[in-house]
């Protein structure tokens, strides 16, 4: 079942682009990695499915129901934890937590305590008094405490330390063994590779591409090293071949295709050494946008 389901979905603003004829599914129980550098069009997307601005053209839905027309009710379900966070900065934490409480029918009160124990969160602080990083973690504790079914995450880690992230991301793997589906976008390839089921890559506002990362890595182009005292480059001049290097000895480079083809050329020679290795998502990132 498709919890998030989204056609040609275009946002402009006034004439500048913000995504253009965006179209994915986000199935129930996953959790979906959304990746693109800083105005790839990620916030803009997240910003639609939530109703927060409304569309140029295309469609969206959530639970099958479309995001505009049913937005308010939607949101009682979503959790939303924004890349940059603000609040009346006056209110103590606990205050501002409470606040956000009252707009659900549910007692959320032991949730919102095991989230600001969980999340180191001094809870009678004032706002203004806090780092960026506690900032975020007020909005981690305000994006959950309701026991929402799905969960949108934009960069959610910035401002946390490394232990903090740890927990962070614990705390979300959690959410999603109980059945929350957790829609993740972010610029951190490392964070996505970890915690993702399937990725999707948005360039300039447009989708290139959406898979499991197990698939976009057999799919893609492998990386070889070959090691051998005696070495003519040019055996590997084949096509598929990229990024070929030639140092002391060792030949690295990128490949696409058919890996037996390879593996012939290097059985013509003697060799020290031989690694084929799967890229790593941020190597695949790379070749998208390059």
């Amino acid at each position: 079942m498709s919890v998030i389901e989204v056609n040609h979905l275009t946002k402009y603003y006034g004439k500048a682009r913000g995504i253009i004829d965006v179209s994915l599914q986000v199935h129930e129980g996953e959790i979906f990695g959304f990746i693109g550098p800083n105005g790839a069009g990620k916030s803009t997307t997240i910003r639609l499915l939530l109703s927060l601005i409304h569309p140029t053209g295309g469609t969206a839905t959530i639970f099958g129901k479309d995001c505009i027309r049913y937005g308010p009710e939607l949101r009682r379900e979503i959790g939303y934890l924004p890349s940059e966070v603000f609040y009346y900065e006056r209110m103590k934490v606990i205050d501002l937590l409470k606040y956000s409480a009252s707009f659900y029918d549910k007692d959320c009160t032991r949730r919102l305590h095991e989230l600001s124990e969980l999340m180191e969160l001094e809870l009678h602080r004032r706002i203004e008094d806090l780092s960026y990083g506690n900032k975020k973690k007020v909005g981690i504790v305000q994006g959950l405490l309701h026991g929402p079914k799905l969960l949108f995450l934009d960069e959610p880690t910035a401002g946390l330390d490394p232990l903090m992230q740890r927990e962070f991301f614990q705390l979300i793997r959690e959410e999603n063994q109980r059945g929350v589906t957790v829609f993740f976008s972010s610029h951190i390839l490392g964070e996505v590779q970890r915690m993702c089921n399937r990725v999707g890559i948005i360039k300039e506002g447009r989708m290139v591409e959406i898979a499991d990362i197990q698939t976009l890595q057999q799919n893609n182009y492998k990386k070889v090293r070959v090691a051998a005292d005696v070495l003519d480059v040019t055996r590997f001049g084949l096509p598929g071949v990229t990024n070929l290097e030639h140092n002391n000895g060792v030949v690295r480079f990128f490949y696409k295709g058919d890996i037996n083809t390879v593996m012939r050329r290097i059985g013509e020679i003697t060799v020290s050494d031989v690694t084929v290795e799967e890229p790593t998502l941020e190597e695949i990132f790379m070749h998208y946008y390059e």
